[in-house]
């Protein structure tokens, strides 16, 4: 038979899957995803108790604590996928935060926190992954935003922060097909999330940022994390093995408006 031209599953059954930022959002419905379509899934957040409500009723979901951040983490992650499962399939670096500011009221406190979680760790966690996803014929996706794309005043820091990841998935995409590992993006525009929340806007501030959401989204309403899940799990199935290097918006026609 010749298997170059035979169809491939569009499922993710029996791959071993981990995902960042799991804890809420996107992260917790990617995870879900995966998880019902058979994979095993390691759920990877700072926070224990969001983590569990992840995994909840789901039994391929395993919790682990831990900040994508800290010195050694990237290194732990992986080597608990490892000892958990004997390989690596999918990483799918979705962790980000968002600290808003004007140029003129920018601090590093501001600043550091968005370069260390939205970019810094997910190169590290990357890195430190690539022998496994090299054994595996393994997918990196990396969860940017449609806004990386545009002017977001007020919060370009967090916009750079993505358009780099954005521009590290083309260039990773060139340089590691030779080891047979692609690697995608998702760019979600305005989707409910707690973001809004983890950020501490006020609910006045969060309800005038979701007016202007949806004054710039042509369909007209703002997207579930499972729509965002589901675009990450059909990028990392089998079936789009000719798949790489691509950024696709999840933004309801955002970023075309």
């Amino acid at each position: 038979m010749d298997t170059s031209t035979a169809p491939q599953s569009s499922s993710n059954n029996n791959r071993i899957v981990v995902v960042t930022g799991a804890g809420t959002g996107i992260g917790r419905a990617t995870a879900r995803a995966f998880a019902a379509e058979g994979a095993q899934v390691l759920a990877v957040g700072r926070r224990a108790e969001p983590l569990h409500e992840t995994a909840a009723g789901h039994r391929r979901i395993t919790p682990l604590t831990a900040d994508i951040t800290a010195a050694g983490e990237p290194e732990r992650i992986v080597r608990t996928a490892r000892e958990r499962h004997g390989r690596l399939d999918v990483l799918v670096n979705n962790a980000g935060i968002v600290r808003g500011g004007a140029l003129g009221t920018l601090s590093p406190e501001t600043i550091t926190p968005q370069i260390a979680t939205n970019l810094i760790a997910p190169v590290l966690l990357t890195q430190a992954a690539l022998p496994l996803l090299a054994a595996s014929g393994g997918v990196v996706v990396n969860v940017s935003t449609s806004v990386g794309q545009r002017a977001w005043p007020g919060n370009a820091v967090y916009a750079a922060t993505k358009a780099a990841l954005e521009l590290l998935t083309r260039s990773w995409a060139v340089e590691l097909a030779p080891r047979g590992i692609r690697v995608v993006a998702v760019a979600p525009g305005a989707i409910d999330t707690p973001i809004g929340e983890h950020q501490g806007l006020t609910p006045e501030r969060r309800a005038t940022v979701r007016d202007w959401q949806l004054a710039h989204t042509p369909l007209g309403r703002i997207g579930r994390p499972e729509e965002v899940a589901w675009a990450i799990t059909r990028l990392a199935a089998p079936a789009a093995s000719f798949v790489t290097g691509v950024v696709l918006p999840v933004d309801g026609g955002a970023v075309v408006a």
